[in-house]
């Protein structure tokens, strides 16, 4: 298939693109470059430095290609910032995302997987969450993907548009080509490595005082090799799919201070915590079930918690100071 990838130069994006190129694929890569790195996209794509926002070069692009398919991963992603400038964030991830839909139904386009979030369901009420789970998120982000997920809903119904979210919960790990790049980087993973990299002498922690086992949150990861995968299985899973929604999720938690203990185990460095307060809406357990998305779509992840920080902490290992642009 030709498959155009949104977001193409970002983490997630990166890993979707080299799974497809791999797969027999071929990419048109989109990306406007903002978080994204031109440096994690080989020469086998097609790359077109473009903003979802800019609709009229959309149409060009589409009518100028054969586009068999659609991967949306493009969208502004860094929670604090979408809380202090939530009008960046509708105009990029809502209004840019319509004015990819547009193009795509002009162009008779009728097939979208989209990256969406665990940010959709905020602070569960019960763990694990399922798909079922109430949609009450807690930032601007969440409800980006929310709306962006309900559009999909009417688009569907309206115009015959298939698509498949994926709410994936704590992306994680690396490729031996690509990996976790982000200014400002927010994940545990990479801010724990750059102890026994020699970046920073301590990593902080917010708050140890949780209703858990060891008082600090506990999260879902999922390998991003693993939910590259799922994007290929929901690709070939599209064709008269209407609407549809998995969680991806490895059904185990981890602490904060497992993580920690991970990496000292795959770097042989002691990591030394400073633990802050608490910050608003980090629910103290977030796990998902991902029984739906194994039924219906035969995902079952492959990678535990070991084999992200081992790959995670090769690439960064490799790549100092990440890509090069």
């Amino acid at each position: 298939m030709d498959v155009l990838v949104t977001g193409a130069a970002g983490y997630v994006g990166s890993v979707v693109s080299e799974q497809l190129l791999a797969g027999g694929h071929r990419v048109i890569a989109l990306d406007n470059l903002g978080q994204g790195h031109r440096a994690a996209l080989g020469p086998e794509v097609d790359f077109i430095q473009v903003d979802l926002c800019d609709a009229p070069r959309l149409d060009d692009i589409f009518s100028g290609r054969n586009i068999d398919a659609v991967m949306h991963l493009a969208a502004l992603s860094i929670v604090p910032h979408s809380v202090s400038n939530p009008e960046e964030y509708f105009q990029t991830n809502v209004i840019g995302g319509l004015n990819l839909l547009n193009s795509m139904l002009k162009n008779n386009v009728t097939r979208l997987v989209f990256s969406s979030s665990a940010s959709v369901y905020g602070i569960p009420e019960s763990i694990p969450v399922t798909e079922d789970s109430p949609q009450i998120p807690i930032h601007p982000y969440g409800e980006c993907k929310v709306m962006f997920e309900r559009i999909l809903k009417w688009y569907g119904e309206a115009y015959g548009l298939n698509s498949i979210s994926l709410r994936y919960f704590n992306a994680a790990g690396a490729t031996s080509l690509h990996g976790e790049h982000h200014q400002p980087e927010t994940h545990l993973i990479p801010n724990v490595l750059k102890v026994p990299l020699g970046k920073v002498d301590h990593v902080t922690i917010f708050a140890n005082d949780y209703e858990t086992e060891d008082g600090t949150c506990v999260r879902d990861y999922v390998h991003v090799i693993d939910i590259a995968d799922a994007h290929l299985k929901a690709l070939n899973a599209i064709a008269g799919a209407g609407t549809k929604a998995y969680n991806l999720g490895s059904g185990t938690g981890y602490s904060n201070l497992q993580v920690v203990r991970m990496v000292e185990q795959v770097s042989g460095v002691s990591v030394p915590v400073v633990f802050e307060s608490r910050r608003a809406g980090d629910p103290p357990v977030l796990v998902a079930s991902s029984d739906l998305a194994g039924k219906e779509l035969g995902w079952v992840p492959q990678y535990g918690l070991e084999e992200i920080v081992q790959s995670a902490w090769q690439w960064q290992s490799k790549f100092l100071d990440g890509y090069s642009d």
